[in-house]
């Protein structure tokens, strides 16, 4: 399974995922800002499992979405329950050539291309404690800060145009 590896001073390139997981999680990401979801990737948890994508909705429910690219990485991941703990909703999302039966029925199951993706089986809600649910947001916040000034260095950086209007990409 191929990984890309692009350039590892860019925090825009991961590196860590196939080229499957990340058609997955493109997809996921697109569909999920469309309904008001605020999306990051790879945030670790106070267990210190990472979360493939953690999301917060437009009431505060947190949801993570687990990435799934073939039936062998589903196999081999024993950890997933662990996340259980940390989220409001828990889904997996893979792609539409792995059967959809390996997946428990107890989970909540996306499938997703490139392009978008669609809830097969909603997720079972699962209210957090609240303090669970402020060290999450606290965590998830400042995550995204960290990141986005990343990202705004790394444009600086390498002469990369930073878009002055970025209203289009909120979920509001």
């Amino acid at each position: 399974m191929p990984i890309v590896n692009l350039d590892p001073a860019n925090p825009l390139q991961d590196g860590r995922q196939s080229l499957r997981a990340l058609e997955i999680r493109s997809g996921v990401v697109r569909e999920f800002q469309k309904m008001g979801v605020a999306l990051i990737s790879e945030l670790t948890l106070a267990n210190n499992r990472r979360a493939d994508l953690i999301g917060i909705d437009r009431k505060g429910q947190v949801l993570i979405v687990e990435i799934k690219s073939s039936i062998e990485d589903f196999r081999v991941d024993k950890k997933w329950p662990e996340y259980q703990q940390f989220c409001d909703r828990f889904y997996f999302a893979t792609l539409i050539d792995v059967p959809a039966d390996i997946f428990p029925q107890s989970e909540g199951l996306i499938i997703a291309d490139n392009y978008g993706c669609e809830i097969i089986r909603e997720a079972e809600t699962m209210k957090l404690a609240g303090a669970t649910r402020k060290a999450l947001t606290m965590r998830f916040a400042r995550a995204s800060a960290q990141r986005l000034e990343r990202v705004l260095d790394y444009c600086e950086r390498s002469g990369t145009d930073i878009p002055t209007d970025l209203s289009h990409l909120s979920g509001d």
